[in-house]
């Protein structure tokens, strides 16, 4: 069962490694402090994951008395309704009977309302914390978007508004594979909500999250293939690798 689930340690422990290669090929660089933030919303992903997956026992009590509560009323209602048959009291029974169907509605409402409390407020917790990964993808996203291949192509001239491109073309695609990358462990992290909580509004947030980054991973590895297509350059330090 240890390869039939993700691993919250494991993930943070490829993040935390990811960082160090970003930080070691490019310091100082925004990837490397995005990477860094990335790091920190999995260590806290691994912290609420594991709330999420206990059992709120102090409010589960307060629901169950509450419940409790209600059904005794209602129960003691029943026992002390008396009802005589003529033709002025069928009129009241039907009126009567419209109420306590009115009634028991809403306490059925308010008991629905009672027994899910605890999953919705784990379902807020999560999708608040699926919304800040989802803003992090795009963070990635923009550090990709102006990395286009053509500058290693020396086409055209400079307009100035951008800094100056010096990557050769062999640490643009490194560069491009540790955004291709953090995207993809963005996703994990996502997924790791779903691994103790069986909600379908937050599974269809998780699987958002996994669109959009396979999404955005598509447009990197569109740019890498053009890279590689172009062959080595010279003083070319090698194939990119994975480890590198």
């Amino acid at each position: 069962m240890a390869y039939r689930s993700l691993d919250p340690a494991a993930i943070t422990r490829t993040i935390e490694l990811l960082g160090q290669r970003v930080e070691s090929r490019f310091p100082a660089s925004g990837l490397s402090k995005v990477c860094r933030d990335l790091l920190g919303i999995a260590q806290r992903t691994a912290e609420t994951t594991a709330w999420i997956a206990q059992p709120i026992l102090a409010l589960r009590v307060a629901v169950a008395l509450l419940v409790a509560l209600l059904l005794a009323g209602l129960g003691l209602t029943m026992v002390r309704l008396h009802v005589r048959l003529s033709p002025e009291s069928l009129t009241e029974l039907a009126q009567g009977l419209e109420s306590g169907i009115n009634d028991v509605i809403f306490v059925g409402a308010f008991l629905f309302f009672l027994v899910t409390l605890e999953k919705r407020i784990k379902r807020g917790r999560a999708l608040k914390a699926i919304h800040e990964l989802r803003s992090i993808a795009h963070v990635i996203d923009m550090h990709q978007l102006t990395k286009d291949p053509e500058w290693v192509l020396d086409r055209g001239r400079e307009t100035g508004v951008l800094p100056p491109r010096s990557m050769s073309r062999f640490a643009l695609s490194r560069y491009l594979d540790y955004c291709s990358e953090a995207l993809s462990l963005t996703g994990k992290v996502a997924a790791l909500y779903m691994r103790d909580f069986d909600d379908p509004v937050a599974l269809q947030a998780v699987n958002e999250v996994e669109d959009l980054t396979n999404g955005l991973s598509r447009k990197i590895w569109q740019k890498l293939s053009i890279l590689y297509a172009m062959g080595p350059e010279p003083g070319d330090p090698g194939p990119p690798d994975a480890g590198a």
